[in-house]
């Protein structure tokens, strides 16, 4: 059985890779609503193209002000001194936070993202899980 999550993690991670990212995708509200985009460099920007920071090739999650706000490694996302486990997402597109209990959730067939309850914290198809994550859970951007 862990064999199955350790093969269906890596699928997950592979796919969140390889998402379509070659032109700005959109982050919505629950309204459907245009709050955000992020480009296929991984550069974040409010619906009026302020920065709000990036997602570095290294894992470094940067804040405008160019700052280390958080790491992704692996599908995990931890606090810029690199040990801290600020929280995880699960193959199934589960978020978690540091100590295991469920934030939400991101669909992997439609973007969906809710919270724990089940209510729509908005849409954000064609992103990579983690950095949906980063964005809609760990408030990097804020």
């Amino acid at each position: 059985m862990k064999a199955i999550r350790y093969i269906a993690s890596l699928l997950l991670l592979a796919a969140a890779l390889i998402a379509p990212q070659a032109q700005a995708q959109v982050l919505r509200d629950a309204d459907y609503n245009a709050i955000g985009r992020i480009n296929g460099n991984g550069n974040v920007r409010t619906s009026d193209y302020h920065s709000l920071g990036s997602f570095e090739n290294d894992g470094r999650v940067l804040n405008a002000a160019g700052n280390e706000v958080a790491r992704i490694k692996r599908m995990e996302i931890f606090a810029p001194d690199g040990t801290t486990r600020l929280g995880f997402i699960t193959s199934d597109g589960t978020v978690r936070d540091g100590e295991s209990n469920v934030l939400g959730q991101v669909s992997l067939n439609d973007g969906r993202v809710t919270d724990a309850e089940h209510n729509t914290l908005g849409f954000a198809r064609g992103i990579r899980v983690d950095w949906i994550a980063c964005y809609f859970f760990f408030n990097l951007f804020k």
